[in-house]
């Protein structure tokens, strides 16, 4: 295959970044779009050229380090993360554009990378439980009816990849905080602090720059894990009743 690559560089968050042209006439259509991007940059070095910097861990749909903005749509044209994107959805002769998640929360590191570092601070403003559980045994002896554990382990689906900000055009952070609300106020062990969880969590990502839900339904559509905007929902009413002292 033959494709010509549009890729946003930028060698820092000061700096002004722009889009580079490369061409490519050795891909496989076998290819992941990470293994295609690991070609360009074998082939930027062999000829004295800065590599392209993008982010990646686990490469199985895991993690969620390899986002990337792909033709318009958060990890590119089908359903799942970048690193399960294969080249044989493009077609011989595609231009293909990469940039960066776009969002204030997100600010570019270098290139393709961004700083994801403000979901680990809503994470640490509530995203946890206090009560002791002990052992896996000891939290599995607490029996959970299927009405409930079911929706909280579609929450815990959740990898914190950034595409629901990506695809949202408030840059809202709504999809991932709700989801890890949502994982935890269902469960018994994380009843005690829910109240505090839902304000701090919030009170969170608005302090790092996400905006507000804006109803579009687009983080849901581009979720790689498919977690249900009902989560939202559930999270406002968690919102509600903790502003106002009361029950859900």
């Amino acid at each position: 295959m033959e494709i010509t690559l549009k890729v946003w560089r930028q060698k820092n968050a000061q700096s002004r970044g722009n889009f580079e042209t490369y061409k490519l006439d050795n891909v496989n259509s076998h290819m992941s779009f990470l293994e295609m991007l690991d070609v360009l940059n074998e082939q930027l070095i062999k000829n004295g050229k800065e590599p392209v910097a993008f982010d990646h861990d686990c490469r199985e749909g895991i993690c969620g380090a390899c986002g990337l903005y792909i033709n318009g749509r958060a990890h590119g044209p089908v359903k799942g993360t970048t690193c399960q994107l294969h080249m044989r959805v493009f077609k011989d002769g595609d231009t293909i554009v990469v940039e960066p998640w776009r969002a204030k929360g997100f600010p570019i590191v270098r290139d393709l990378i961004v700083d994801r570092t403000a979901y680990d601070k809503i994470l640490h403003a509530g995203g946890y439980i206090t009560q002791k559980i002990g052992s896996a045994p000891d939290a599995n002896s607490i029996l959970i009816g299927k009405d409930i554990a079911e929706p909280a382990m579609d929450a815990a689906e959740c990898i914190g990849c950034g595409a629901c900000v990506a695809a949202c055009k408030n840059a809202s952070a709504m999809l991932f905080v709700s989801a890890k609300v949502s994982h935890l106020a269902l469960l018994p062990q994380g009843k005690p602090e829910k109240a505090r969880r839902v304000l701090n969590m919030l009170d969170a990502m608005k302090e790092h720059g996400f905006g507000n839900c804006t109803n579009t339904y687009a983080c849901e559509a581009e979720c790689p894990k498919g977690v249900s905007i009902s989560h939202i929902a559930r999270m406002n009413r968690e919102y509600i009743a903790a502003t106002f002292g009361s029950e859900v």
